[in-house]
């Protein structure tokens, strides 16, 4: 009996009693919901970042999307710009090959113009010879001899009229003096 009773004394003295028990207990639960508050904390938190990136990815998406739009309308516009461009490159085709064409002919047109400017000079000058060749004929003509001779005549008196007339303007003139 007495060994029982010092493992009795001696058990009521290793175990904890009930109060500490429950003390601990209480303090564990209190732990646990302080440690269950701080998890609810950073779980609203960690919501509250996940609804951002998905409005963040909403965004992005959306932006994305926009991209894509703006990239097949450029796309397009390159397509056009390329059709036009095309279109360029055959007129400036076409308008080289005109250009030269042009040239051919103005070409042509000048040295045919040359021709007929030879031609016609050639022309004048054998009408001018010719010219020359009926004057010296005609003036040996006896008609046209006593024609300039005729014309020399009238000449002369005209320039006697012109000094008489003069002679007569000046009262000191011999005209006014011989009738004097």
């Amino acid at each position: 009996p007495s060994s029982s009773a010092f493992v009795s004394k001696m058990a009521k003295q290793n175990s904890p009693s009930l109060i500490e028990v429950v003390k601990q207990v209480a303090e564990q639960q209190h732990s646990q919901a302080s440690e269950i508050e701080k998890s609810k904390t950073v779980l609203f938190q960690l919501q509250a970042n996940c609804q951002e990136l998905e409005k963040e990815m909403d965004s992005i998406m959306l932006e994305m999307k926009t991209t894509e739009r703006e990239m097949y309308l450029q796309d397009d516009a390159i397509q056009v710009t390329k059709y036009h461009c095309q279109n360029l490159e055959a007129q400036v085709r076409a308008l080289y090959s005109e250009n030269l064409k042009l040239k051919c002919d103005a070409e042509t047109v000048q040295e045919e113009f040359e021709m007929t400017s030879a031609r016609n000079n050639e022309y004048r000058e054998k009408i001018k010879a010719h010219k020359h060749l009926f004057w010296q004929m005609e003036s040996k003509m006896p008609v046209m001899i006593e024609l300039a001779k005729k014309k020399a005549v009238v000449k002369e008196l005209k320039a006697k009229k012109e000094e008489l007339m003069l002679d007569l303007q000046n009262p000191e003139g011999s005209v006014i003096k011989q009738v004097q």
